[in-house]
């Protein structure tokens, strides 16, 4: 059992997360500038109440964008808020929780990440790249 790894050991602890009632524009800039592709988003007392993916943002701002300019676009993702198109109740996982098991949720899924939860609180996230860095070889 010692080669089994852990959720804890690869997720990343440091996790940016937004509040609902958020204006989308902070959503979309704090993803660009931290090329984050994913964010836990909460409701005021800090519990989780959905996620926000770059995804959800495009389909979101589509649906209200289609024939408006670039500034017009820019104007009407200001109106929007997280809530209006983040995804509810998204899949969480323990962070003793074998990555095998979280592998096989994110690929039967197809989940870009799973936000870790323990004792109702947001203690990590993790992602498709997580993943990917543990195939890559130590000093990369």
């Amino acid at each position: 059992m010692s080669g089994l790894r852990t959720v804890r050991e690869v997720m990343s602890s440091e996790v940016t997360t937004l509040e609902i009632n958020d204006n989308l524009r902070i959503a979309d800039d704090v993803m660009n500038l931290g090329r984050i592709r994913h964010m836990p988003v909460v409701e005021a007392d800090g519990t989780l109440a959905g996620i926000v993916s770059q995804r959800d943002m495009f389909r979101g701002a589509l649906s209200k964008l289609l024939g408006f300019g670039e500034v017009a676009q820019s104007k009407v993702i200001a109106t929007l808020l997280v809530k209006d198109v983040m995804t509810t109740d998204p899949h969480t996982i323990g962070p003793d929780a074998l990555l095998s098991e979280a592998a096989k949720i994110l690929y039967e899924n197809k989940y870009g990440c799973l936000v870790v939860v323990e004792d109702g609180k947001i203690v990590g996230i993790l992602t498709e790249s997580d993943f990917v860095r543990l195939a890559m070889p130590k000093g990369s």
